[in-house]
């Protein structure tokens, strides 16, 4: 019966054309950009490091790198925005809708409801960073060939060059510490959702926390890692030639905390609330 009511939450998730909004727009977006990667010169300082450390810069110019460099802007904007969306949708829109009170007439407990909910926007997570990944392969795939992976940050002081196979391996790990941090985002709006507000409500205000936080942690860098925030960047550690794997480890599970805490604190509140108001 539990299976059945996750299926019944992700058939009502994947039903709404909103929620394939987001994937309509990173698509446009990504071709946008590996099209301007092709015919700008906006490669130009990445090129200048690799030749400055001895590294051919056309073979690097790859797929996965162009690829790569393509979820930084989308990571920081895109990814946060249609997450919060998703989470402060799953509760919040059917209390709007008026059909929540139908649904909690089953017999089934309210905590069991919102843990149905908040799985569904789990899968939802993971199939969003998947189609993120892929669609990143595909469109950098259109203008530049495979080959050696590269990657640079001046900010986190990443500095990586890989040749095609780890390169990949390298993505796709990156990708599933994504999932992380996008069901980090989407929990926080989830809990919101669980209030007694609307859902444009609950997305305003997870949005506003996590850039207050990205502010927070800008400003005070000596104390950076206190903020939630700069946990969601520790993907981009898998490029850097030998992995922390402990700080990776260390991030993951102050996310995987914050997040199961989003769920707690949204349970007792929904637990409280009262339906028929």
């Amino acid at each position: 019966m539990f299976i059945a009511q996750i299926k019944n939450e992700l058939g009502k998730l994947f039903g709404k054309k909103r929620t394939y909004l987001g994937f309509g727009i990173l698509l446009a977006t990504q071709f946008l950009i590996s099209t301007l990667f092709r015919y700008t010169h906006v490669t130009r300082p990445l090129e200048r490091v690799l030749e400055g450390n001895g590294y051919a810069a056309t073979p690097c110019l790859s797929v996965l790198t162009i690829a790569t460099y393509m979820l930084i802007p989308l990571n920081d904007l895109l990814l946060p925005l249609f997450a919060a969306l998703i989470g402060g949708d799953l509760v919040a829109k059917e209390a709007e809708d008026g059909t929540l009170r139908m649904i909690l007439s089953r017999p089934i407990s309210r905590v069991r409801l919102l843990v149905t909910k908040w799985l569904a926007g789990f899968v939802f997570s993971t199939v969003l960073i998947g189609l993120l990944g892929l669609f990143g392969l595909v469109c950098a795939g259109i203008y530049f060939p495979w080959g050696k992976f590269a990657y640079w940050n001046p900010v986190l002081d990443i500095f990586g060059v890989f040749d095609g196979g780890t390169g990949l391996q390298r993505y796709l790990l990156a990708h599933l510490l994504m999932v992380a941090e996008a069901f980090f985002i989407l929990s926080l709006a989830f809990m919101f959702s669980c209030f007694n507000i609307k859902p444009a409500a609950a997305t305003i205000l997870a949005l506003s926390l996590l850039f207050a936080s990205v502010i927070m942690e800008k400003l005070f860098r000596d104390y950076q890692d206190w903020f939630p925030t700069w946990h969601t960047h520790v993907w981009q550690w898998f490029f850097l030639e030998h992995v922390p794997w402990w700080q990776v480890g260390e991030s993951a599970c102050i996310l995987a905390g914050f997040t199961a805490t989003f769920l707690v604190v949204g349970c007792m509140v929904f637990q409280m609330r009262d339906i028929k108001t």
